[in-house]
């Protein structure tokens, strides 16, 4: 009769910013949402236009997740049909110079 002396450990957990930040941001759409709402506010139908490669579910899901995550906030009107309007909070916005920053490095290095 064999014995099996494996112990399984715990995963080690990293405390990594850098990995916090990603989970923030999200998705593959993020960024492509972000881009948009660094311009103003938008809506739902508007966004789909802007990204025309995102699916709706796709972009429901990654404004939920950003909603989630404090970066955007979603404002319902009681209009027929209803208006749903989205916008970025502080902590949204403070993401602008970072990915400003993303891109000029794609520019050079790309």
């Amino acid at each position: 009769m064999s014995t099996n002396n494996y112990i399984p450990r715990e995963p080690l957990v990293i405390d990594c910013n850098i990995e916090k930040t990603l989970h923030v941001i999200g998705g593959k759409w993020a960024f492509l949402v972000l881009r948009e709402l660094f311009g103003g506010t938008r809506r739902f139908g508007e966004l789909q236009r802007l990204i025309p490669a995102v699916s709706p579910r796709a972009l429901t899901s990654t404004l939920r997740h950003l909603e989630e995550q404090g970066v955007l906030e979603r404002h319902v009107f009681p209009t027929v049909p209803v208006t749903v309007q989205y916008s970025l909070t502080p902590k949204g916005e403070d993401l602008h110079q970072m990915i400003k920053e993303m891109k000029l490095w794609a520019a050079k290095w790309t």
